[in-house]
């Protein structure tokens, strides 16, 4: 391995011991699902990318580095590097600061000639992943147990609920180094536990402690610092995530695809439109969201005409409004988001079998009524809703017009007063000597014709070629153009 002046890397070896400690995990982790199969709205979520040295996808060249290779690292950027195996290099060249996690057994080594099969050699660099950030709902896969994230179970969530929520388990893939932005516009960021390297952390000090050493600054970077202790969501109707604060940041990285349906839905805390339906469910005393989870995937998604779908199950808060105009608050409901990666058409099918489920057995899982609304246009009673839109803006309608009315009485009866407004009739009479402006009024130029007669030369019949006619009107006979007149050139 070359390394230039000044460039340093620590190296810590995973012993047996530690791979004990592994194992001992694991029992620890069996255990506890054993404990939370029952358990209410325990989701796991995991951490996709890592900064493992055997993952081909680190590597620019596509492939991780063989004996005739030169494996280079940014000089000045800082990462922790997981090592699982034994690796032959020809020359390695390191950053400034960064470190490998070597698993048992695992090492590098130079071979004194060529590998066979390696080729002629290549510089492959690994790639940068200072970029990665936490608030990226693409980076991030849910789970109800750690055994489903292993089998690859995962579950389909909005995508505000695929980033870990306030009261979710958060893990980091046990034998993995990983790097994170955690910056937002919030000093921290809450939530119930982080397991890295295999150790589960619960206690606020202890991952302070982590964060603060040498391996955890390298994976954890940011303006937000992530808290765990955070308590479980003890409702088992299920608790609301509460990344709506970061809502924006998350969409930021969020790409939506061109849909093709009549009626586009936006299901709460989801960056995109959707073409498939929202069941809507209002819930009583009694509603259990893991357990009415786990019927939906048994009664429904295992059977072949919905293999495709993909079904999210949240607990959001929607506004209420007095009868459909005027909004009074929120009140929280479950929201069922059903997509089939099409034109919603068997998402449809879904949302009606759904809900005539809930209109039989609604009243034994606690559910006292359900409906949906499709991309198409369809909802689970059209008419129902059509019918009490339009009552809604009648009763609007005829509440306002009762309020005017008592607004009247009241004033006349005198116990509301009006302000009098009182006009001057003088302000309106013409003045002859006062203008519009008033300035004096401009009577034009004088015409000795029209304004006085007796002011007239006295040019012969003249006289007779005005005439002034009993309803007061005055018009004069043009000689030029009257043709009982002798032309004056005569």
């Amino acid at each position: 391995m070359e390394r230039s002046q000044g460039w340093t890397a620590k190296v810590t070896e995973c012993s047996a011991g530690l791979s004990q400690i592994f194992r001992m995990l694991k029992t620890q982790h069996m255990l506890l699902l054993l404990c939370l199969v029952g358990a209410a709205n325990a989701l796991y979520k995991q951490w996709i990318p890592d900064t493992n040295y055997e993952n081909k996808t680190n590597w620019d060249k596509g492939a991780v580095p063989c004996g005739n290779d030169i494996a280079q690292f940014s000089a000045q950027r800082k990462v922790s590097v997981f090592v699982e195996t034994l690796h032959a290099v020809k020359e390695m060249r390191l950053p400034v600061d960064g470190e490998f996690i070597l698993n048992s057994g695992a090492g590098f080594f130079v071979l004194p000639g060529q590998e066979p099969g390696c080729g002629q050699g290549v510089a492959t660099k690994f790639k940068d992943s200072d970029s990665l950030q936490w608030f990226d709902p693409a980076l991030w896969q849910g789970a109800a147990t750690l055994d489903d994230l292993q089998r690859g179970n995962v579950l389909f969530s909005v995508h505000e609920e695929r980033v870990p929520c306030q009261y979710d388990d958060v893990v980091f893939k046990a034998l993995s180094s990983f790097k994170v932005d955690t910056s937002s516009s919030q000093s921290s960021i809450p939530v119930k536990s982080v397991s890295v390297l295999g150790k589960k952390f619960d206690s606020g000090s202890e991952f302070s402690q982590y964060l603060s050493s040498h391996t955890g600054r390298l994976q954890f970077h940011g303006s937000s610092a992530v808290t765990v202790g955070n308590p479980g969501c003890g409702d088992p109707s299920g608790c609301e995530c509460g990344n709506s604060v970061n809502h924006e940041r998350i969409c930021g990285s969020v790409k939506c695809a061109a849909l093709n349906c009549k009626m586009p839905l936006s299901p709460v805390g989801h960056c995109c439109e959707v073409c498939g339906a929202i069941v809507t469910v209002h819930y009583a005393g009694g509603f259990n969201m893991q357990t009415y989870r786990q019927r939906i995937h048994n009664l429904f998604l295992i059977l072949p005409q919905y293999k495709s779908i993909q079904l999210g199950i949240s607990k959001v808060s929607r506004s209420q409004r007095l009868l459909v105009i005027f909004p009074f608050g929120a009140s929280p409901e479950i929201q069922v988001t059903i997509l089939d990666g099409g034109d919603g058409t068997q998402a449809e099918a879904l949302a009606w079998d759904i809900v005539k489920d809930v209109r039989t057995h609604g009243s034994h899982l606690g559910i006292t009524e359900a409906e949906f609304q499709a991309s198409s246009g369809n909802s689970s009673d059209q008419s129902a809703g059509s019918v009490g839109m339009v009552v809604g803006v009648v009763l609007g309608v005829l509440i306002t017009i009762v309020l005017i009315l008592i607004a009247v009485a009241l004033v006349r009866r005198g116990v509301i007063q009006m302000p009098s407004v009182r006009l001057s009739l003088s302000s309106f009479k013409r003045n002859s000597d006062i203008g519009e402006l008033g300035g004096p009024l401009d009577h034009g130029f004088a015409n000795p014709m029209f304004d006085n007669l007796n002011t007239l030369p006295n040019i012969p019949d003249l006289h007779n070629s005005i005439s002034i006619t009993q309803t007061g009107g005055v018009y004069f006979v043009n000689p030029v153009y009257d043709e009982n007149e002798t032309d004056f050139n005569a």
